[in-house]
């Protein structure tokens, strides 16, 4: 049976942007909004759209990517033909290939692609934070009778040049491409959402098939271009959130808890699935203060949260305040603790009178890019001891004593990374 068009959704990037958080799982398995992971975006996207039959190619540290996808039941993605099936590099013979680029990873797996034999195939990021139905795009692909449709999105003219940008005439068709250009003539960028005949993208993988790390911006589609294929633009006017750097994602977080979300993860028509264990309700203390704050199942809130996102199973003690704060599921938080602009992971650990955010701001010693917007990092199953003080633009990871924070501050800038622990 023929399927119409199928999804391969690259899932395998490291995010080394998003510091300590993926030091332990690769960016698509990241949580997000207190429920979800990023990569149930995509894949709600996916059957939302009426495409039932989704790659996802893992590289990086899938154990939990893996894991939270299982046979794919909360998206209705476990089908016995098409459903949810992942792909990381394997053994072919004599030489074992990492997937190289964009572009490599799906020509790797020609064959997955050609079991469904498809009129169209659809490639996505895993690391994006929108809702879009690909039908709608379909549809522009097929009116436009094109080879290749790259979905688009206006950008502010002065931040175009840090974007991969296209060039289209009034009809969509796209005569031009710029890779990051100082003087941009065009203010479209591309979202890295690609739909392809099945021929062209067959055709043109195998004729780039020795391009050192193949990418489909950078090699793919310009070759396909100069071959004289129909390449097409289709704007998306919806919300899109990169979340690839601890600003974005903290950003994108922040604005769930708006008054007036811009981005609405409970819209009946459009929901957003993801694999959840059934959870004890949440436990909120008489005393307890919250405000404009998303509060996972099973938290037990002793304290004052404000506009914060708090995971499930998140505890916080009595006398503690949580402010502008991303804290994930299973982490317990002690009492008379100040938490400010920090994002702690998964199923860490803090002990009594700790204050996160504390200081002026200083440039981070570890990675002065990575590292900013005057942010907390603390990497998943972190332990923190009682009574430190943390600066801005820090990063701690692993299991920590009072002997790791000199007068028991970590002072702005500065990390601790202890190697070898979660």
């Amino acid at each position: 049976m023929k399927k119409e068009m199928i999804a391969m959704l690259l899932a395998g990037g490291q995010g080394s942007r998003l510091g300590v958080l993926t030091a332990d799982m690769a960016k698509p398995a990241v949580q997000f909004g207190g429920k979800y992971r990023i990569i149930d975006f995509p894949l709600s996207n996916c059957i939302n759209s009426g495409i039932d039959t989704v790659g996802v190619l893992t590289q990086y540290q899938p154990l939990r990517l893996n894991t939270h996808i299982g046979i794919g039941i909360p998206w209705d993605l476990d089908r016995n033909y098409g459903g949810v099936s992942v792909l990381p590099p394997y053994e072919k013979g004599e030489n074992s290939e990492w997937y190289t680029g964009t572009a490599n990873a799906i020509y790797q797996n020609l064959r997955f692609i050609e079991e469904y034999d498809p009129e169209y195939v659809l490639i996505l990021s895993g690391d994006h934070i929108y809702k879009m139905d690909y039908e709608v795009m379909l549809d522009f692909h097929k009116s436009h009778n094109a080879d290749i449709t790259i979905a688009t999105m206006p950008v502010p003219w002065e931040e175009a040049s840090r974007f991969g940008l296209v060039v289209a005439d009034e009809d969509g068709r796209i005569t031009e491409f710029e890779e990051k250009p100082a003087n941009p003539k065009s203010n479209l960028a591309s979202m890295g959402i690609y739909i392809f005949n099945w021929k062209t993208l067959k055709q043109s993988l195998l004729d780039k098939s020795e391009q050192p790390n193949c990418d489909f911006g950078k090699h793919v589609i310009p070759y396909c271009h100069e071959q004289g294929k129909g390449v097409y633009s289709w704007q998306f006017t919806g919300y899109w959130k990169d979340v690839g750097t601890l600003g974005s994602y903290w950003e994108a977080n922040m604005e769930l808890v708006d008054l007036v979300p811009e981005f609405n993860l409970y819209e009946e028509y459009w929901k957003i699935y993801t694999q959840y264990d059934n959870i004890e309700p949440q436990y909120i203390a008489d005393s307890t203060k919250i405000e404009r704050s998303i509060i996972g199942e099973g938290a037990e809130i002793y304290g004052e949260v404000i506009n914060s996102v708090l995971g499930a199973g998140v505890s916080i003690g009595k006398g503690t305040v949580v402010r502008d704060s991303i804290i994930m599921q299973n982490t317990k938080i002690g009492e008379n603790c100040t938490i400010d602009k920090s994002i702690v992971a998964e199923k860490c650990s803090i002990g009594d009178n700790v204050m996160f955010g504390v200081g002026e701001s200083k440039e981070s010693k570890l990675n002065a890019s990575v590292y900013a917007f005057d942010l907390v990092t603390v990497a998943e199953g972190s332990v923190i001891p009682s009574g430190v003080r943390v600066g801005k633009n820090t990063a701690i990871k692993g299991v920590t004593c009072e002997a790791d924070y000199p007068d028991h501050m970590l002072d702005g800038g500065e990390f601790i990374l202890k190697e070898g622990q979660a």
